[in-house]
């Protein structure tokens, strides 16, 4: 390969909480580590590679010049998020007009439900649901509905229709946040599952918030199909949410935005956006997706995914042959989730149990039960593979050896 996706980066001390985490926050836990055994970073959703160099080389090349004062976004900034979703997923029709600025996609997202719902209002999501949306949501006032997805005869999460309406209907539900790829079961929609619940939001008049911020990390051969894209009503009914910070470890610089081709919607939700006056681009970050979005950035994109998917080959083998672990193989991310109900019954161990002990060898996966599963495990597979191989052989012979 061309990129190094293979040296194992060394993080300590360089501000990275995925290899110095927070021990004493009150939204996450960790175990001590035995001696004998180092960390292991697969809980955060942050890669443990170094990024494509034309993001260094565009940052370091602004900073030579001695000053950052107030600033408009250059045009080479809209021109790589429209040539981006041009080459990588077709999108035509897109122009400077549709595209606006968010620190961060969840900020995105509650500038649109502030457009869309009044405080108190309802918003379906799917479960197993990430837990930003769920701290987001609940910081903000709305009551989130879950419909949990479902596993069909070969494995393969699947939407629940049947439940959506429903839901939909009994609760007067006017908004939903789709996230697409979904975290974090891996799933990547087929078009048909897309259009299918489009139709079912044009039917109760359902406004649509799609976090597409892991759509370039893409799995064996699946295709990420941009939800404003399977029809003209889905492209005037949803608000689309992107970053380069997923795909390029760039969230310590902040910086995504959305796409809105509905211009009443549009006006609206940069307004909303505008109102804390503290939601503007940073200079750097800028360059920063300038330097992301140029041609090695679509050749180190590609061949991430190859790695991601030979990572994530080998870990679901792993999971898949210890009796009592469930799991459906992603078809993006590069994030594994697992239900252990079965595994911690047998063995008569809680979850927490099972958590920990992970931890305690340094293998700091993440607690999935934040993510609306009692028996959950989320594992974060962005690493080189000799610490992906480690961390299996490290759980086969201290945690799932009883």
């Amino acid at each position: 390969m061309k990129y190094d996706f293979t040296s194992i980066l060394n993080r300590d001390g360089m501000d990275a909480i995925a290899v110095n985490p927070p021990m004493n926050a009150s939204w996450i836990s960790f175990a001590p580590i035995k001696e004998g055994f180092d960390l292991i970073p697969m809980w955060v959703a942050d890669m443990n590679f170094p990024t494509v160099p034309t993001i260094q080389d565009a940052i370091i090349k602004r900073t030579k010049h001695p000053a950052f004062g107030y600033f408009r976004p250059r045009p080479e900034y809209f021109e790589s998020i429209i040539n981006w979703h041009k080459l990588r997923n077709g999108v035509t029709g897109l122009s400077e007009e549709h595209i606006g600025y968010e620190n961060g996609v969840l900020g995105g997202v509650i500038s649109a439900l502030s457009v869309l719902c009044s405080k108190g209002d309802s918003v379906l999501f799917h479960s197993p649901t990430y837990i930003g949306f769920t701290a987001s949501l609940t910081n903000n006032g709305y009551n989130m509905v879950l419909s949990p997805l479902v596993r069909d005869e070969n494995g393969v999460w699947r939407m629940d229709y049947e439940d959506m309406e429903r839901k939909i209907k009994e609760n007067h539900i006017h908004a939903a946040v789709f996230c697409t790829p979904h975290n974090p079961t891996g799933r990547v929609w087929e078009r048909w599952e897309i259009e299918r619940a489009m139709e079912l939001f044009q039917k109760y008049d359902v406004f649509v918030i799609s976090d597409e911020i892991w759509s370039d990390l893409i799995l064996n051969g699946h295709k990420h199909i941009p939800t404003q894209s399977v029809s003209e009503d889905a492209k005037n009914r949803t608000i689309a949410l992107y970053a380069p910070s997923k795909t390029f470890n760039l969230a310590g610089l902040i910086g995504s935005y959305h796409i809105i081709y509905n211009s009443w919607l549009k006006d609206r939700i940069d307004k909303e956006s505008s109102l804390c006056h503290y939601n503007d681009m940073n200079v750097l970050s800028m360059h920063a997706l300038i330097g992301a979005y140029k041609p090695e950035g679509h050749e180190w994109v590609d061949e991430l995914c190859e790695v991601l998917t030979e990572n994530v080959n080998i870990a679901y083998d792993f999971f898949s042959n210890i009796d009592g672990i469930d799991t459906a193989k992603p078809e993006g991310t590069y994030m594994l989730f697992l239900d252990c109900k079965g595994w911690c019954t047998a063995h008569n161990q809680t979850l927490e149990d099972l958590y920990k002990k992970g931890q305690s060898v340094g293998v700091y996966w993440q607690d999935g039960r934040p993510f609306h599963n009692e028996y959950g495990i989320r594992v974060n597979l962005a690493l080189p593979k000799s610490r992906v191989e480690e961390a299996l052989n490290r759980l086969r012979n201290y945690v799932f050896c009883d």
